[in-house]
């Protein structure tokens, strides 16, 4: 019996674009002044030493920027500037230079599964803080209160089979009575690997979508839970 989902954000819950043209730019416009103006702060000071470790040199802040620019070029999956820019997005949201975009097929019915008792958690490459900035500020008003937790890399990598199995342990619940979205085969031939359930997105925005042996919806309406 399904008692828990767990999602993906970018292509399955949300906008690619939104991702990739909204809020990565922004952070890359903001990281300069974002660093002169809080760096002295004692989380943001702790990212940026994580990130300058990362990086292998004895850099300042100016040249650390410039890789940390590199890296978000990259699509680089590092902690610290996850990190840096859940705090970026995060003075975003609240001056309301923009908004969470979530589809309103997933708005929907996260609300309708939510209500029927199923539990409701996010896996996402973003850090949680970011997962969860992005859920309280959209246009359908703040999505948190319908779910239990959030996942991030922390956990382990997206593709890594390790990782849909240390999720199962934390939730303890059968792997098989929970229900993964992705838009992306290799994450789900990991969850599927560790017993869950899959279904893939293919919501047309982007390169195509190769779904392999799961399940495919074009929309959360589309998806038999």
């Amino acid at each position: 019996m399904l008692r828990a989902i767990v999602t993906d954000i970018e292509g399955t819950t949300s906008s690619l674009s939104f991702v990739h043209e909204v809020l990565f730019p922004y952070a890359a416009r903001h990281l300069e002044d974002f660093v002169r103006a809080r760096g002295h702060e004692p989380q943001v000071r702790r990212l940026l030493d994580g990130a300058r470790e990362l990086a292998g040199g004895d850099l300042d802040d100016a040249r650390l920027v410039a890789v940390l620019r590199r890296w978000m070029e990259e699509d680089r999956k590092v902690g610290p500037l996850k990190g840096l820019q859940g705090l970026m997005w995060e003075e975003g949201y609240r001056q309301g230079d923009f908004q969470g975009h979530v589809y309103e097929d997933a708005a929907r019915r996260l609300r309708e599964w939510h209500a029927r008792g199923l539990r409701l958690y996010v896996y996402s490459s973003g850090s949680v803080h970011a997962q969860m900035l992005l859920f309280r500020h959209t246009r359908f008003g703040d999505l948190t209160p319908l779910f239990r937790g959030y996942f991030d890399t922390g956990i382990g990598g997206k593709r890594e089979a390790a990782s849909y199995a240390e999720i199962v342990r934390e939730l303890g619940l059968p792997a098989a009575d929970i229900l993964f979205l992705s838009d992306v085969r290799a994450e789900l031939d990991a969850a599927a690997v560790s017993g869950l359930h899959t279904a893939c997105l293919m919501r047309g925005e982007g390169p195509a979508v190769d779904p392999g042996p799961h399940p495919v919806a074009h929309s959360f309406d589309e998806l038999s839970v």
